[in-house]
């Protein structure tokens, strides 16, 4: 996602609010008890976009949590963790811990974008704390290969959106092989990597730094840890904010038909993309004539074949699949997707003395897109460990190729990728903890959880926003006429009711439809 830019704004006026906090856990977080966080120094990469003048307010620790919260005597596994501190100390009602998504987002550092995405009356009166959640990144990390060529000796035989026998076969043996290497090489951490584990080591954490109630902020999966935690401890959760929300019942009762429906999640975002390209034929290059139809001609075509622009390069339907996937996850990209998008149809349809412009989105490197999370460009075993925990996905790949076809034929552009994803990965992934939390998701806890959904969002479509505060039942859903996935720090008026709600408690009036700071286009 692009960097957010916030605008300043006045500070809200709030009343005192005081949080009484303390060290002990309540009986049943886990067999084991919190310790305190020890906050150190950071190392100095970490913080060289922070300016030195704020440097001081950042800490940095390793917190250790049972690798099996059922069985402690397994041993521990250490939490990275980053703490930037409130900037009025004498009014801090806690800390506020951040989820970036994924799963598989590492969200140790996401205390240093918080300037780009909460309100200041936010930064004044929480200490924000980021972690990189079990198996991820600077914690004790998961890993099915020993090196990155094992790594590419599998991952390298995937197709994003296998269409021939050949190709297909290719990636459903890889993706075999891709379980076989983690029941090998990722061990017992392979076992404790459901969402319900995170939310206990997420309890430890809220203990450890001395707040007996936690504050959250989840974006996209994040989300459902979010609900996760407050089903499990809803008389420990103050102020539970979520964005860009999944559909947490049919996520873990039903894992092939939350994935069919997320893949038509990005049908829609993209069917809205088109109709506002061609609205906005000024600004967008590729709005002229049925935008649809132009959209529907490229990508056919691709699935025939690779197509060969005028510098020598190409570009195939799994490079294209993935990058429009990722574009349209952040409007600031639209009008360069435009862009592309005419380029490529020009190429099928050459006019003479025009020449297309270089690909630039849909010129980056293919990769699957896996992750519904509002940060990019990291993806590492955690995300299928996680996701083949929660979400029940028959162990049967000999049928995958036929529920592919069936999902293309009702999502063309993204039912296949889809398909041959968490489907296709989870049918051949080893057996895991049946440690899952799969409800109840009714919000028990004294205060309504915040939630955020834009109309257009792609990784989560709107609908399952919708979803999430019906069965929260205790919850507050705030709309966004917005694109892109998440919304806070793009949107001053959701900036401006999260502050509220997390600061004051004050959920904001039902029915409520915030706009966007800018406009795609």
């Amino acid at each position: 996602m692009a960097t957010r830019r916030v605008r300043l704004r006045t500070a809200l006026a709030v009343a005192a609010s005081v949080l009484v906090t303390g060290t002990a856990v309540v009986a049943g977080t886990s067999a084991a008890q919190a310790s305190p966080v020890a906050w150190g120094p950071c190392e100095k990469a970490v913080l060289q976009d922070v300016p030195l003048t704020e440097r001081h307010l950042y800490s940095c620790a390793k917190y250790p949590v049972p690798l099996d919260h059922a069985d402690p005597g397994k041993g521990t596994m250490d939490i990275a963790m980053m703490r930037r501190a409130a900037t009025e100390p004498g009014e801090r009602i806690g800390s506020l811990f951040l989820n970036p998504g994924g799963p598989g987002g590492p969200g140790f550092d996401m205390p240093v974008g918080a300037v780009e995405r909460f309100d200041p009356a936010v930064l004044q009166r929480f200490d924000i704390i980021g972690f990189d959640p079990r198996g991820i990144d600077r914690s004790t990390r998961m890993r099915c290969f020993r090196n990155a060529e094992q790594a590419e000796k599998v991952l390298g035989r995937m197709s994003s959106v296998p269409v021939t026998d050949e190709q297909i076969g290719s990636t459903m043996d890889a993706y075999g092989d891709y379980g076989d290497a983690c029941a090998k090489n990722a061990g017992e951490l392979q076992r404790h990597m459901s969402t319900a584990d995170v939310a206990r080591d997420l309890d430890l954490m809220r203990a450890g730094v001395g707040d007996a109630q936690l504050n959250f902020v989840g974006f996209s999966y994040g989300t459902l840890l979010g609900a996760t935690y407050v089903g499990m401890f809803p008389d420990r959760s103050r102020a539970i904010v979520l964005d860009g929300n999944v559909d947490p019942a049919l996520r873990t009762a039903d894992g092939v038909q939350y994935d069919r429906e997320r893949a038509g999640g990005f049908e829609l975002a993209l069917d809205a993309f088109l109709k506002r390209c061609g609205a906005e034929k000024t600004k967008c290059a590729f709005g002229e004539g049925d935008t649809r139809a132009k959209f529907d001609e490229i990508r056919d075509a691709l699935r025939r074949g690779p197509i060969t622009m005028p510098d020598g390069t190409t570009i195939d339907l799994n490079q294209f699949t993935d990058a429009v996937s990722s574009a349209l996850y952040d409007p600031e990209q639209f009008r360069q997707l435009g862009s592309d998008l005419q380029g490529l149809h020009l190429q099928l349809h050459p006019k003479a003395g025009l020449i297309p412009d270089l690909l630039r989105v849909l010129q980056l490197p293919a990769a699957k897109h896996r992750r519904d999370a509002a940060e990019e460009s990291y993806v590492d075993d955690s995300y299928f460990a996680v996701n083949c925990t929660d979400k029940p996905i028959p162990k049967k790949p000999g049928l995958v190729p036929a529920i592919a076809a069936q999902w293309e034929s009702e999502s063309p552009t993204f039912g296949r990728n889809q398909a041959f994803s968490d489907l296709a990965g989870c049918s051949q992934w080893p057996p895991t903890s049946p440690d899952v939390h799969r409800g109840p998701w009714v919000n028990q806890a004294a205060n309504p959880v915040l939630l955020f959904g834009n109309f257009y969002d792609p990784a989560t479509q709107y609908e399952f926003s919708r979803r999430m505060e019906k069965e929260l039942g205790n919850a507050r859903l705030v709309s966004v006429d917005a694109f892109g996935h998440c919304i806070l720090g793009d949107s001053s008026c959701a900036d401006s009711r999260a502050a509220d709600y997390l600061i004051n408690l004050r959920v904001p009036q039902p029915g409520e439809v915030c706009q966007p700071d800018e406009r795609p286009f």
